[in-house]
């Protein structure tokens, strides 16, 4: 779960965090008054949205008087903003955030982040903030710093230190700047983060440093003993189908084919999308419908693949371990008798019970065709999404 840069800087400011101060606003009139109140002669309004690249995408604005203000805030509101991050389609902008302006003299990339190569959490540092990690990461890697957290041990301050001399930090900025690491690094692991981000990490002109941006994603995993950062979750910047297969408790997230997928096992799931590829198809989805699948779940699961309009076909491939594969079947007669049979539905069940859930799909009477194997299903459902 993503927090919006506002709610994130909240959060910051309970461990002791430096930010610069700022206001959220949902008007244009709010976004004046908020400039009013924060004082000064320059402004930053930033669209606030669940992606990276606000500002070369025009969801950041400088501001040097409440009419600009106003301006940057009416123009942001209402609209969707388009990043390289978002797709297409963008993500809507329901509120700003007004923020003082602020002396820059240098700016540097710092984040934490879960190493899964190494099992450890990672502290990542560049003196190339404001720039996208990937790539200064492809362009200049000797640019960026990494330690490697042990778990026992925790971040140690002579780490910390390490990462500052590496950024050329002065005396004064390197106590500051390990101030503000090891609060980051206690905040990751109070508040089950996945990802935390400050690009950039600035250090001003009278040498003090600055979260000027905050990046944080929350462990869905964890979601449920973080109440406070679960009443910040924001619905409008997810994909509606996903935050609908979330509410039943299916693992879905939308691709851009027109095959849909409905697999139980993440690991069966990513096959199946694979073999479709291999076959010259695409898969419109990755839906794993769990091990526990019935078939109210698997109607949910039809139900849900078949509201994306891109959907030519359908591939059904269950494994019955813990589920039984009649159960499915049930589930697959009564969702394809729901919708119609307006899309070609490919069955493929294996394991408990499927020969008799295979017989139960053909005396239903429906236009369900069977595959022998995932192969066999693989290529018969790109065929008839070719031909839809």
């Amino acid at each position: 779960m993503n927090l919006h840069e506002y709610q994130a800087k909240e959060v910051f400011r309970e461990y002791h965090i430096p930010v610069p101060a700022g206001y959220v606003a949902r008007s244009a009139d709010e976004a004046v008054a908020a400039a009013k109140k924060l004082g000064g002669s320059v402004w930053v309004v930033k669209a606030q949205v669940h992606a990276g690249g606000r500002g070369k995408a025009g969801g950041v604005k400088l501001a040097r008087d409440f009419e600009a203000v106003r301006k940057a805030a009416a123009g942001m509101l209402g609209q969707r903003l388009v990043t390289k991050q978002t797709g297409a389609e963008g993500l809507p902008i329901e509120a700003v955030y007004v923020e003082e302006g602020s002396d820059i003299a240098r700016e540097i990339y710092l984040s934490l982040t879960l190493n899964r190569e190494r099992s450890r959490i990672s502290l990542i540092a560049s003196s190339a903030g404001g720039m996208d990690i990937e790539e200064v990461a492809e362009k200049t890697p000797e640019q960026i710093l990494r330690v490697d957290i042990h778990p026992a041990a925790g971040l140690q301050p002579y780490q910390c230190r390490e990462l500052g001399f590496g950024l050329k930090l002065t005396g004064p900025q390197m106590k500051e700047f390990q101030v503000i690491v090891l609060a980051l690094y206690r905040l990751y692991l109070e508040r089950d983060a996945g990802l935390l981000e400050v690009n950039p990490l600035i250090v001003t002109k009278a040498g003090k440093l600055l979260a000027l941006d905050a990046k944080f994603n929350v462990d869905p995993n964890a979601i449920f003993r973080q109440k406070a950062l679960a009443a910040m979750r924001d619905t409008s910047q997810e994909d509606p189908m996903e935050r609908d297969a979330s509410a039943h408790d299916l693992n879905y997230v939308s691709l851009d084919g027109d095959i849909a997928c409905m697999v139980n096992g993440a690991g069966l799931a990513m096959a199946t999308m694979d073999l479709i590829k291999l076959h010259g198809g695409a898969p419109a989805n990755f839906l794993d419908v769990g091990g526990g699948a019935t078939a109210e779940r698997v109607t949910v699961a039809f139900n849900l693949i078949l509201s994306n309009p891109n959907v030519r076909a359908i591939l059904v491939n269950i494994f019955g371990g813990i589920v039984r594969c009649d159960l499915i079947a049930e589930g697959v007669v009564a969702a394809v008798k729901n919708v119609g049979g307006k899309v070609p539905v490919v069955v493929r069940l294996e394991g408990t019970n499927a020969e008799q859930a295979r017989a139960m799909l053909a005396e239903s009477g429906l236009a369900i065709t069977p595959a022998s194997d995932l192969t066999d299903a693989a290529v018969k459902s790109v065929a008839f999404a070719a031909r839809s």
